[in-house]
């Protein structure tokens, strides 16, 4: 009894002390916690060490994390950089080049090939542009930060799982700021669960193997819940007296109630009139409008940004041989100040929108919808010069 007692009050004892330094304070000391909550979960001590050896703090990971203004950019903007006509040709030279791949992930695991080009071409330029960030350290940083503790946390225990498998090395491995890894940038724990041997040469080679890095890429999306050989994005055509409030997330409707609405396909026919969705306007009502079915939400557990996920989807349309939107005049929108200046006024009259961070996020743009109804506005969501003045 008495030993199990002692045993009892060691594992208290690390528990508090992995807790007390879940985030902030002096780096050596949160790395002997994360050296002790490595133990709690059975790994050894060499390991443990080897593992932990020459972690250091990286404040160019923070300065990356804090600097992430490219998400200010409308979409128009935004889409016409990113999916340039280098990666639009490489894009389908990639598709005939790895057919045989995307051939059997279609079968395999029913994520459309395009989808998974978009994401290899804005992640790393179909492997070209991996990162140079030492992963380890990015993680470790990161969960040291006290902003999301949360996420990258786990991150570095899978790493760890991953170092133990021999596909990981604390040292060596390299990628982008936020701890992703290889060609399509996947986390280690996105790793740990769905990565797959895809070439068949006994490894998981995420950095060197398209076959690997797509197949894991597709089996993390299958797991997240995409649904085979269904759509996840359509260009609309909208009537002019469309009532703006109905478009977002937050209203679904079956394709048919959308073209009883007057909503109507690029070529006329929506694809899919018997699935559930909704309609964004990414740069509202005078913009470009799409058709969103289920399978978009699964690309936001990719990446988190809606204006990064909307051109990710847009891209894959076009990889599968759909055509650039038609609409590419929008009203201007607010710059940085001007949207931390209407965020700012939008939590005085007590809404939630998060960091006052000057980036249109889903909760800003479900707040300036609401004000928007409030005032009898269009209520399309989108934040203008006009709006900003009239509060």
């Amino acid at each position: 009894m008495k030993k199990f007692l002692t045993a009892l009050a060691l594992v208290f004892f690390y528990c508090t002390q992995a807790l007390s330094q879940s985030c902030g304070g002096d780096f050596t000391i949160f790395v002997d916690g994360l050296k002790s909550e490595a133990r709690l979960k059975g790994h050894g001590d060499y390991v443990i060490e080897e593992f932990f050896a020459a972690t250091g703090h990286d404040p160019k990971v923070i300065a990356a994390d804090r600097a992430q203004g490219i998400f200010q950019i409308p979409f128009v903007e935004f889409s016409a950089r990113l999916i340039s006509k280098h990666r639009i040709f490489h894009g389908n030279k990639n598709a005939n080049d790895f057919a045989w791949i995307f051939d059997e992930i279609e079968h395999q695991f029913g994520v459309s090939r395009g989808i998974l080009l978009a994401f290899w071409g804005l992640e790393t330029d179909f492997g070209a542009v991996q990162g140079t960030f030492n992963t380890l350290n990015s993680l470790v940083t990161l969960a040291h930060d006290c902003r999301r503790p949360d996420l990258f946390r786990p991150q570095i225990f899978a790493a760890l799982k991953l170092y133990e498998r021999g596909i990981f090395d604390p040292v060596t491995t390299e990628g982008a700021w936020a701890g992703e890894i290889g060609m399509v940038q996947m986390l280690p724990q996105d790793i740990l669960v769905s990565g797959i041997d895809g070439d068949g040469d006994g490894l998981v080679s995420m950095k060197t193997s398209a076959a690997d890095a797509l197949m894991s890429g597709a089996n993390m999306l299958r797991a997240l819940g995409w649904r085979a050989n269904e759509p996840w994005m359509e260009e609309v055509r909208m009537p002019t007296n469309f009532d703006w409030s109905m478009t977002g997330f937050g209203t679904k409707k079956s394709g048919q109630q959308w073209e009883d609405l007057g909503v109507h396909g690029r070529n006329n026919r929506i694809q899919r009139a018997d699935l559930t969705s909704s309609i964004i306007i990414p740069q509202g009502r005078y913009g470009p409008a799409f058709m969103i079915y289920p399978n978009f939400q699964v690309l936001f557990e990719w990446n988190k940004s809606f204006i990064y996920v909307a051109t990710a989807a847009y891209f894959a349309t076009l990889l599968e041989g759909g055509a650039r939107f038609t609409n590419t005049t929008a009203e201007p929108g607010l710059d940085a100040d001007g949207m931390k200046a209407l965020q700012t006024k939008l939590v005085i009259l007590g809404y939630d929108v998060g960091q006052i961070d000057g980036i249109l996020g889903a909760k800003t743009r479900i707040a300036v919808q609401n004000i928007q109804q409030k005032m009898g506005m269009p209520a399309d969501a989108w934040p203008t010069t006009f709006l900003l003045d009239r509060l």
